[in-house]
């Protein structure tokens, strides 16, 4: 079955993206970004349906002409079913399951959140992928957690954050500094001139390995309200010096329970997926770990971090050997948890 080729779609937010992967050779991985949320300072769940609908065709289009095949060439079609902004979801959702119903070809169903960690398996993501058991501090703009990984497909989460993920931290931070949207890349590029000792942030104190975010997007806007009212000009007079400690205090509270987690649960294959996994401070964190306290650490290449199909497509093809297909009454689900995905009972513990 390596031989199969498998079309991924992926439209759980604001990025429409196909991609086409022979065994585990991605063939092409083709994005659509929607800059209309920009203005707005977040995405607009009306507005990024609209424009699923008209970037899915040209981009699944681009993806079969990079790839160098047909339709008729493609064995199964995997989407996205969750979870994500629902209306985009569902354009994603309709069109694989049309196409896979038009073309008589298996369709199959993929976690979002288990694309992100399976990235890893892509052939050119990393020359040796993780071992299994391994630890993977999952991090993007909804979701913060840290998963046991036992196999592709036996996960249990461990930790997860209470209130805001650690990329809605990063942007609604930058929010506060004036930044555009979406801030985190921008407040790691500001970082890297800006001294990470300038300021200092409170930091929570949640028990086991959960986490959260809202605390320290608080202090940061009561620290500047005080500060501007003082010196208007502080901000701009201190953008990189802000930047660059709010990075250090981010990627410190994910640090911290990943490394109770290595040390309690004596794992020390540890990855990171998802799109702050593209952070520059967090890579450079982790890889400080590697020498220092003895991990194995795995690190995505950068266009396997962000929402991509590319990961679709690798979930899709694991599932495609296992006979795992999805009926088409299948319908998109805005909330799917990784454990809910193996379809087994399974404690989160909280």
């Amino acid at each position: 079955m390596s031989d199969s080729i498998i079309l991924g779609i992926e439209s759980s937010c604001d990025d429409t993206s196909a991609a086409v992967i022979r065994g585990n050779t991605i063939l092409s991985n083709i994005a659509a970004t929607q800059k209309i949320h920009n203005e707005y300072g977040g995405v607009v769940p009306e507005l990024a349906s609209r424009a699923h609908q008209q970037n899915i065709i040209p981009v699944v289009h681009q993806s079969l002409i990079k790839a160098n095949i047909q339709q008729k060439d493609i064995s199964a079609i995997g989407f996205t079913r969750g979870p994500g902004l629902l209306g985009s979801l569902l354009v994603g959702t309709s069109f694989a399951k049309s196409l896979s119903m038009s073309l008589n070809v298996p369709l199959i169903e993929v976690n979002h959140l288990q694309a992100h960690i399976l990235a890893h398996f892509i052939e050119d993501a990393n020359p040796h992928p993780p071992k299994f058991p391994f630890l993977c501090l999952t991090v993007s703009g909804g979701h913060t957690m840290i998963v046991v990984v036992k196999d592709y497909f036996d996960m249990e989460i461990i930790g997860k954050t209470i209130d805001d993920a650690a990329g809605e931290a990063f942007d609604k931070i930058g929010k506060i500094f004036g930044l555009d949207y979406p801030a985190g890349p921008i407040i790691d590029r500001l970082a890297k001139n800006g001294n990470e000792a300038a300021f200092t942030f409170n930091k929570p104190r949640i028990e086991n390995y959960n986490y959260s975010f809202s605390g320290i997007k608080t202090s940061v806007l009561y620290f500047i309200q005080k500060e501007v009212q003082k010196n208007p000009e502080f901000i701009t007079e201190n953008i990189e010096n802000l930047c660059a400690s709010v990075q250090k205090t981010l990627v410190e509270i994910l640090m911290k329970k990943l490394e109770k987690a290595v040390l309690e649960l004596n794992i020390k294959e540890v990855a990171i997926a998802g799109g702050v996994s593209a952070n520059s401070g967090l890579r450079e964190a982790m890889l400080k770990n590697e020498d220092r306290l003895g991990w194995k650490v795995y690190i995505p290449k950068f266009e396997y971090t962000t929402d991509n199909a590319a990961m679709i497509a690798m979930v899709a093809k694991l599932k495609f050997d296992r006979g795992e297909f999805a009926d088409l009454s299948v319908s998109a689900t805005s909330r799917y948890d990784i454990e809910e995905s193996f379809k087994k009972d399974t404690d989160i513990k909280d």
